[in-house]
């Protein structure tokens, strides 16, 4: 099963609120976010954003240039049902980010909450990147949470690569500058205790 397929069928099947990465808000992202003074049109992109109440949060702080990326279309349509009519304020993105054909140099954030530690192949992850890249703008930020080296080896029935702050600054390479990284635990829903790794990139002068 392709990864478009796979993560179709665990949206069909589960509601958004029972995943196991679900939380109601990422206050772990919230408390640097705020700290950036971007501006309520600077543009945004949640990759691999899914059903996440990310984009909620994003609307009530009044950013303007949303776009929520994900090779579910069922997640997306979750996210979209929960929004209402808020949800024709964002821009929804039905692609795996590795085949996209993002803007240049346009985001002003990046964030990914557990889509990168998923790329298991070397190309895959050099793909990612070069997207990253292409497409954060110069004064960009980039926000990338992963499993921590002590967090779980598989979620969703599939293999994870577990980072540390030099292992995640290796894949991303001389081009972007670690800024701040903290180790986070998540509590499923249902009550288990997983380690993430939150890291803060920008750009190298």
């Amino acid at each position: 099963m392709n990864r478009k397929d796979h993560w179709q069928e665990i949206y069909r099947r589960k509601p958004a609120s029972s995943v196991s990465w679900f939380c109601e808000h990422d206050q772990a992202s919230w408390e640097w976010i705020d700290a950036w003074s971007l501006r309520p049109t600077d543009p945004i992109i949640d990759v691999g954003g899914g059903a996440s109440t990310f984009v909620d949060d994003l609307l009530l702080r009044g950013f303007s240039d949303v776009t929520v990326l994900d090779v579910s279309e069922a997640s997306l349509a979750a996210a979209q049902d929960r929004l209402g009519g808020k949800s024709t304020q964002v821009r929804w993105v039905v692609v795996d980010v590795l085949e996209s054909a993002l803007p240049d140099k346009r985001y002003r954030l990046w964030r990914d909450r557990a889509v990168f530690h998923f790329l298991t192949d070397t190309q895959d992850r050099r793909a990612y990147v070069e997207q990253l890249r292409r497409s954060l703008a110069a004064d960009g930020h980039v926000l990338l949470a992963t499993f921590a080296l002590d967090g779980p080896e598989q979620c969703s029935h599939l293999p994870v690569v577990r980072y540390d702050e030099g292992g995640l600054q290796a894949e991303l390479g001389r081009d972007f500058v670690l800024i701040r990284s903290q180790k986070v635990m998540h509590e499923t829903p249902a009550g288990k205790r997983q380690a993430f790794l939150y890291c803060h990139f920008t750009r190298a002068a």
